[in-house]
């Protein structure tokens, strides 16, 4: 109305006869504005009423859901009789009128004071990106189903309790109206404990906690023996309330709704383009596969790894035979007919090791240090270098003489001559 002051940042206001006092938004959006909010506080060393005043008379008007909540719960509000009060505004929301009404001729004081970043409102936004784009993987999280019972327990008791007692309800008609009424009534309590929890928390602190306290146990109690969702059916249904849930506290966690709008169109965007690109991705990854080059590398490897590994390839390719050999589709009268020790072949399947020590010992003298093989090698190795030496001595003395005999001859020929 025309009487009412107007609010502006950094206003302390100082009165003590009744007065109404609004605040007008600022039509002009600023990015810098998303998560901040400004904050009234009212406060006096006596009682005063504070009534919150409702531009919209008739709730018909409302242009959305939380509009018409909104204007219900304002129409039942009654007016709030302390002697400090809080009250925050987005900076982008409708424009909030309130009235002051002292009981005594008393001073109060009107501050006016803008956060920037709003902790709640960040906070909330954070957690409805986190919870829609985790919402498959908590809605099949037995500890996640436990949380939100006892959450759902503590803030809307009618809800749960009507879940609980859903088998007991022969129509669904009846079971749906009921949810609805339980809905609206527990929308209103969240709203009243939100508007009175610094009051209550103040003032009534051991009761609050009782209530979490005792509501919280019960409901997890119910919980546990119902037990965690099995069906797929259930735990869709589960996604997405959470999902939905999710937006909601996306919508709540900015100052701008254009913001949250969009925000909430990218996430589902990005939710729907996860099969097309997953399958784009299966699909390159395959015809990547098929036109990659065949090119052979090959890896040459060393005195000690070649030994290494034929050691490794024996001993399994003896443990292969063995187990064939033990297998019954081995003909193993056709082999024992066939072999000169068959005593010695059924011991070696039974495990014992293919060479005797005899022969080990032979391969030794015969190949190991000190061998006779060793030693011919040795031998021949050096005779062949002594029967290559002879033969290029004399074949470096027959260039020799032919060289002289290239530069004697011209001598005769020369004193016949002369």
């Amino acid at each position: 109305g025309k009487n009412c002051s107007l609010l502006q940042e950094m206003d302390v206001i100082q009165k003590q006869d009744e007065n109404c006092y609004c605040y007008v938004q600022n039509r002009t959006i600023h990015l810098q504005y998303l998560w901040s909010t400004l904050q009234i506080k009212v406060n006096s060393r006596e009682k005063f009423q504070f009534e919150p005043i409702s531009e919209k008379s008739n709730c018909r008007n409302s242009e959305t859901v939380f509009e018409f909540a909104a204007c219900a719960v304002q129409i039942l509000w009654k007016p709030e009789t302390c002697t400090e009060t809080f009250l925050s505004i987005k900076q982008y929301g409708e424009d909030v009128c309130f009235k002051i009404q002292p009981f005594k001729i008393e001073p109060y004081t009107v501050r006016v004071k803008r956060e920037m970043l709003d902790g709640k409102l960040l906070f909330l936004f954070v957690a409805g990106i986190f919870l829609f784009h985790f919402a498959n993987s908590l809605s099949r999280s037995a500890k996640f189903f436990y949380l939100s019972g006892i959450i759902l327990g503590a803030l809307a008791l009618l809800v749960f309790v009507l879940l609980t007692l859903k088998r007991f309800i022969p129509r669904h008609s009846t079971f749906w109206i009921l949810m609805s009424g339980s809905w609206m009534a527990s929308l209103y309590f969240i709203y009243c404990f939100k508007e009175n929890m610094q009051w209550l928390w103040s003032e009534h602190r051991h009761y609050l906690l009782g209530y979490f306290l005792a509501v919280g146990i019960t409901s997890f109690a119910i919980c546990y023996q119902h037990g965690p969702l099995t069906t797929e059916l259930s735990i869709t249904l589960f996604t997405w309330t959470l999902q939905l849930t999710a937006f909601v506290l996306i919508y709540c966690g900015v100052t701008i709704p254009q913001v949250a709008y969009a925000v909430i169109a990218v996430s589902l965007c990005s939710k729907g383009l996860c099969y097309p690109l997953g399958a784009a991705c299966h699909v390159a990854r395959k015809m990547k596969h098929h036109f990659k080059s065949k090119k052979l590398v090959f890896k040459y490897l060393t005195e000690e790894e070649y030994r290494e590994q034929g050691e490794s390839e024996t001993i399994r390719a003896l443990e292969e035979l063995r187990s064939f050999c033990r297998s019954p589709d081995f003909p193993s009268w056709i082999a024992v007919s066939k072999l000169q020790a068959p005593h010695r072949f059924a011991a070696f399947v039974l495990g014992s090791p293919h060479i005797s020590p005899a022969e080990t010992k032979a391969h030794d003298e015969q190949y190991g240090i000190g061998s006779s093989f060793l030693e011919e090698q040795l031998f021949e190795t050096r005779a062949q270098s002594e029967q290559d030496e002879p033969a290029n001595s004399i074949r470096e003395e027959d260039g020799e003489n032919e060289n002289e005999m290239h530069t004697q001859t011209p001598f005769p020929y020369a004193t016949e001559l002369l």
